[in-house]
């Protein structure tokens, strides 16, 4: 049996902050990349970095594997989930000017997605399809993934078994950091949380 461990990490506060980002590549304030380095104080146990293609993830995966050496890769599978024609809106304005769909995603969100936007099932197949590519790449290593609060909330859900109409229930805080232990057996998986929103 072998034992792989991923560590989440969200990124740390962006510009348009207040605004559903989504797919819109934001980057990092100079708090934000400060909040990730906080996780960079003690020993470091990581072998391999993933990371999200935008900006707000990639650029502080790019200068951690510059600092470290260690390999990085980026993995559209977790890019954060497409908003449609929220993004760049904030909650307040979209209360106003689409009340309706606003308060029933939320009490509905598999059946009531965003104009344009990503379906919440769509979503899930994207990041437990490159969940699954991952920890078959990278088996037996201890792997961190930059990535999104809302890829953070369907890979919790996911492992914890969790129905996806609850993922909203998850707070994720900007550089949160989780951490999963993934035990394979030929096809079999066991998964487990180990902790979330915590330190190294």
């Amino acid at each position: 049996m072998s034992v792989t461990t991923i560590d989440l990490l969200r990124h740390g506060e962006t510009e348009g902050e207040g605004v559903y980002r989504g797919q819109l590549d934001y980057s990092l304030t100079r708090m934000g990349l400060e909040q990730m380095r906080e996780h960079l104080k003690n020993d470091l146990p990581w072998q391999q970095i993933i990371t999200s293609p935008l900006n707000r993830c990639a650029s502080f995966a790019e200068e951690l594997s510059r600092d470290t050496g260690l390999s990085l890769t980026y993995v559209p599978g977790f890019i954060e989930m497409g908003f449609g024609e929220w993004e760049g809106k904030t909650a307040e304005e979209l209360q106003k000017t689409d009340q309706q769909r606003f308060f029933a995603f939320y009490e509905d969100p598999i059946r009531n997605t965003p104009p344009q936007a990503e379906s919440l099932i769509v979503f899930q197949q994207r990041c437990i399809t490159a969940w699954q590519d991952m920890l078959q790449q990278y088996q037996q290593r201890h792997i961190l993934l930059v990535t999104h609060a809302g890829v953070i909330r369907l890979l919790l859900a996911h492992i914890l078994s969790m129905p996806l109409e609850a993922v909203f229930h998850i707070d994720v805080p900007y550089a949160c950091l989780s951490r999963i232990e993934v035990y394979l057996d030929g096809k079999n998986e066991f998964a487990r949380l180990l902790f979330h929103a915590g330190q190294l």
